[in-house]
């Protein structure tokens, strides 16, 4: 039990490293290419990315076929809906202040998961948490000195971000309830592929067809954003369907996305630099979410000294 405890939770950071790591992949992709098209890209790569790992292929086309429509609901929530809100919102607010709002999310699935699963009730360490995480992206956002130009454009981008992490709370409860008949490498390879063929597709009335020759930093850009997608939606998923895994609890260690992303951002992008406010949001969203696993660490300091 301790054993799979210790590989959930290695597992789940190992995802949330990846996840840190596409708000400067992101950036990048869309100096040259648009939102949508960008992301259709991006996750039909993903998509095809995971097929080579699947053992029995006719397995893989049976459990796509009988649950073809749990597959298009996942594609539609977790990549056509939530990459939608992501990919715009991202492009009006700085990286690290997108990878902060974002970073957040764990706060909304616990919040989520409240009314949906009867085991994973809302408690005064999550209302807390809850709560200060709020107060967090209030002063990420409108305490800022300096905000893109045009303050409504930010604001609109700020609440883009917020139903993001709305509709990830939905999907992740969505996808704990299902029960075992198709596994997660497939239903991550499926949704994602049916996500982006759908966003590409959509992209091109609205965003008109870009293409041209692009600098190398797009195609690295595009393939690393690929791959994370890949693996750390198959980790997530899996974790998200193991017995006895809470959706809340596994997804404290989420924390560590606005963290790791903003501190990449600040490294990587030339026009971004850490400030008092936005290091002071994110203070205060790690701590939001601390708050939250408070419970879990005194069940384990008394599990061990009950053990002594």
């Amino acid at each position: 039990m301790k054993k799979h405890l210790s590989q959930t939770i290695f597992l789940a950071i190992v995802a949330c490293l990846l996840w840190s790591s596409a708000f400067v992949g992101v950036k990048i992709g869309l100096k040259y290419q648009t939102p949508l098209q960008f992301a259709g890209i991006r996750f039909i790569i993903s998509g095809l990315m995971l097929i080579p790992f699947v053992n029995n292929f006719a397995r893989f086309r049976k459990e796509v076929i009988e649950n073809f429509w749990y597959v298009c609901l996942i594609a539609f929530l977790q990549v056509i809906l939530q990459y939608s809100l992501f990919y715009i919102g991202v492009s009006m607010v700085p990286a690290s202040i997108a990878a902060m709002i974002v970073g957040s999310s764990p706060l909304f699935i616990a919040f989520t998961s409240h009314f949906f699963n009867t085991g994973d009730r809302m408690d005064w360490f999550k209302t807390g948490s809850f709560l200060l995480g709020i107060i967090g992206v209030a002063v990420i956002t409108l305490g800022r000195d300096r905000l893109p130009s045009g303050a409504e454009i930010a604001l609109t981008g700020v609440i883009l971000l917020l139903l993001n992490n709305v509709v990830s709370g939905v999907t992740s409860v969505v996808v704990a309830r299902k029960q075992q008949t198709i596994s997660p490498m497939v239903l991550t390879s499926a949704s994602l592929f049916l996500g982006g063929i759908f966003l590409f597709v959509v992209s091109i009335p609205i965003e008109g067809l870009r293409y041209s020759v692009f600098p190398a930093e797009y195609f690295v850009a595009l393939g690393w954003l690929s791959f994370l997608s890949a693996a750390a939606f198959t980790i997530w998923n899996t974790l998200l369907r193991r017995p006895k895994v809470k959706v809340s609890e596994l997804s404290i260690w989420k924390f560590l996305i606005p963290v790791a992303g903003a501190i990449l951002s600040w490294l990587i992008l030339p026009d971004e630099s850490p400030d008092l406010v936005s290091v002071s949001g994110m203070i205060i969203i790690a701590s939001s979410l601390l708050i939250l696993n408070l419970p879990n660490l005194r069940r384990k300091i008394t599990f061990r000294k009950a053990g002594n």
